[in-house]
């Protein structure tokens, strides 16, 4: 446990990060006035991910390895982020859509069957909490660990460079 004390510390800063980045949606109207906007901002969600990544390899490699980290050590240590982000996932997905941001489905349906983007029936069984908790499982891990593979090559630091 004490090995990986680094990667739970970070896993929860991204949560946090997480949580922080649904405010910020929900603050500039991206969850109800600007929801047509939704689908092109909050993609840049990975901006902050990204960096978590590379500050959470980096302090892994200062505190664990002593300056050094092959790129090996790098992935086991994103894939650990990784692994604890996606377990988390469905927790993270309903606070957010149970207290941040209560009417974003309802917003997200309206706005999709308004602009004739899908049918009712599209539409609410797309924007449900249900739909986002599979969403989220599934692209959590797959956009954890391809952060991790370009990460940790930016973050290794062996002997031999």
């Amino acid at each position: 446990m004490k090995n990986i004390i680094t990667e739970i510390k970070w896993s929860f800063i991204f949560i946090t990060m997480t949580f922080l980045w649904m405010l910020l949606e929900k603050s500039t109207g991206l969850h109800d006035v600007n929801i047509e906007k939704h689908p092109i901002y909050t993609n840049f969600i990975a901006i902050p991910a990204i960096a978590i990544y590379v500050f959470a390899l980096l302090d892994k490699r200062k505190k664990s390895y002593e300056g050094y980290m092959t790129y090996k050590q790098g992935v086991i240590s994103g894939l650990i982020i990784t692994l604890i982000v996606t377990i988390f996932t469905p927790f993270t997905q309903y606070i957010a859509s149970t207290f941040i941001t209560p009417d974003f489905f309802t917003n997200a349906i309206n706005f999709a069957v308004k602009n004739n983007k899908m049918t009712l029936t599209e539409a609410q069984n797309f924007f449900n909490l249900k739909n986002y908790i599979i969403q989220g499982f599934i692209g959590a891990p797959i956009m954890g660990i391809l952060t991790t593979l370009i990460v940790a090559i930016t973050t290794k630091n062996t002997k031999n460079n």
